[in-house]
């Protein structure tokens, strides 16, 4: 189900999202829509990712593994990507 959803936005910002969007075959609502799914898409992506590597950092921990400070992740990064 689809809802509307008021936004304020500069004049000027409104002109350009009209051309932007009447080059692009769609309305400034689409353009507007497709940023917002693009956007709340990648923060899931990023939700998803973080809670895979909490959950790995734990169990690691849970099983008395190697518990790493942040400047020997660092270092480690430096070493593996060069500076």
């Amino acid at each position: 189900m689809k809802q509307n959803l008021t936004v304020q936005l500069d004049a000027e910002v409104i002109r350009r999202a009209k051309a932007l969007a009447a080059r692009r075959g769609t309305s400034v609502s689409g353009l507007v829509a497709q940023q917002l799914e693009a956007l709340t898409a990648a923060d899931e992506r990023y939700r998803r990712a973080r809670e895979s590597a909490l959950g790995m950092m734990e169990q690691t921990r849970a099983r008395g593994g190697r518990q790493w400070t942040r400047d020997e992740l660092y270092e480690e990064r430096l070493h593996r990507f060069g500076s």
